[in-house]
């Protein structure tokens, strides 16, 4: 077996190098296979997933397919997972994989730094909701309004827009980005209040159709507040939102050796900053988790009545969990708006907030490297596999009528990953250590 993996990994790593594309990196994913399900050595296990971090950096960074990226993370997933590999091998290869192998495919295809944004603000998010379902057990289908909250803060002040119904100058300045995340998170956190005030006291489905109609109220808010006052520009969303400036940050660059053209300077900059405020929301989930806080969330979620009868105020424990939730996800809000230079209300639908939670459930509920993988595996099937089937189907096989675009079925796989979860694997594909020792419990 041992051999085996080491085989297939240094026969990808050839194949990276003398004939990289999307057939060699599906061969890739075979060998990442054999290294995470054979049974091998901790050596040998650590040996391949190293040789495969380098073979998979080397296809992506030489032909640009993004079926290299699903395999940097699936390695990033077997070193979460996988057990007897040293701390400092899962931190290094890990590092490596974020700083070094997605910033050299982003060089090659510039697809892949939108892919890791985009990844990264979901993930962020996902975080934020797993602290109200996961560790809480509250089931909140309105998460998305506090990313509308958070975006719509900088968008406004950020852009002309705020000179409609009052005076100044507007735009601000870009770096104003910064202050305007501490702000977004304590709008966020006041609007998770506000909502959560009605809401906290129901259970169960209740809870989950109350949340869903406030957070279609903020939807339908930014919609309509463009009269009498224009506050939001209305369903023709808010355009051009301000960037911070990163002329800092192209010096910094330069000095290290890396050029950086028009395309990828604010691409790279942006994927940094996601980075670094990913690994901000899991030093606080990780804390909150081992904190009173979570102690008394997990209680809650358990058994409310029990722990109401330990004493647990019910109502203003589950408001915090409320507004922490919403806290990470303005804040990843404005980050977006600044990304996107663009900001409408169709950005904030019922179906962003229905995938958030589906990325939580698909991770694991209450588990914090679950809930990243969640958002890495949904984002990559539909920002990428969906997208480029669908281009398959339309070049390859031109006779299949337009209606059979996989593209379009975004919302029927998204069920149908949902209804196989409940069925085969319910604690998600990375669960909390309480739910698998239950499981085995009841094993």
């Amino acid at each position: 077996m041992t051999g085996l993996a080491l085989l297939l990994s240094l026969a990808y790593l050839g194949l990276a190098f003398w004939a990289p594309g999307a057939l060699s990196n599906l061969f890739g994913l075979v060998a990442l296979g054999a290294a995470a399900f054979l049974r091998l050595s901790p050596q040998a296990r650590t040996l391949s997933l190293a040789l495969l971090t380098l073979a998979f950096t080397l296809g992506l960074w030489r032909s640009g397919n993004t079926l290299g990226l699903i395999g940097l993370v699936g390695i990033l997933v077997a070193l979460t997972t996988l057990p007897r590999i040293p701390n400092w091998i899962r931190a290094l290869l890990g590092l490596a994989i974020l700083l070094v192998s997605v910033p050299l495919a982003g060089f090659a295809n510039t697809f892949v730094f939108e892919l890791g944004i985009q990844i990264g603000i979901y993930a962020a998010m996902a975080l934020g909701l797993n602290v109200v379902v996961g560790m809480a057990g509250l089931l909140d289908l309105g998460y998305a309004a506090f990313f509308a909250v958070g975006a719509y803060t900088w968008a406004i002040f950020g852009s002309p827009q705020a000179q409609n119904f009052m005076q100044g100058n507007f735009p601000l300045p870009g770096e104003y980005m910064y202050l305007f995340m501490l702000i977004a998170i304590v709008t966020t956190a006041i609007t998770g209040l506000l909502i959560g005030l009605p809401a906290v006291r129901l259970r169960g489905d209740y809870l989950a159709i109350v949340t869903l109609g406030l957070g279609e109220v903020v939807r339908i808010l930014a919609n309509n507040l463009d009269h009498p006052i224009n506050f939001t520009n209305g369903p023709q969303g808010i355009t051009p939102v301000g960037r911070p400036p990163i002329d800092w940050f192209r010096d910094l660059t330069s000095a290290l050796g890396i050029p950086l053209d028009r395309t990828t300077d604010y691409q790279l900059f942006f994927y940094l900053l996601v980075l670094l405020m990913i690994g901000l929301v899991v030093l606080v989930n990780l804390n909150l988790a081992n904190s009173r806080f979570g102690r008394a969330w997990t209680a809650i979620r358990e058994d409310e009545v029990a722990a109401r009868s330990m004493g647990i105020p019910l109502l203003p424990t589950k408001l915090i969990a409320f507004m922490t939730g919403a806290a990470f996800s303005g804040a990843m809000g404005v980050i977006f708006a600044a990304q996107r230079t663009f900001v409408s209300p169709e950005s904030f639908t019922l179906l962003a907030s229905i995938t958030i939670l589906a990325m939580v459930i698909l991770g694991g509920m209450g588990s914090i490297p679950g809930a990243i993988l969640g958002a890495a595996a949904l984002s990559i099937l539909n920002l990428d596999v969906l997208k480029t089937f669908s281009e398959f189907v339309r070049t390859s096989l031109p006779q299949i009528p337009s209606q059979v675009d996989p593209a379009k079925y975004e919302r029927l796989v998204l069920g149908i990953i949902l209804v196989l979860m409940m069925i085969y694997r319910p604690t998600g594909l990375i669960p909390e250590k309480r739910h698998r020792a239950e499981m085995e419990e009841e094993a």
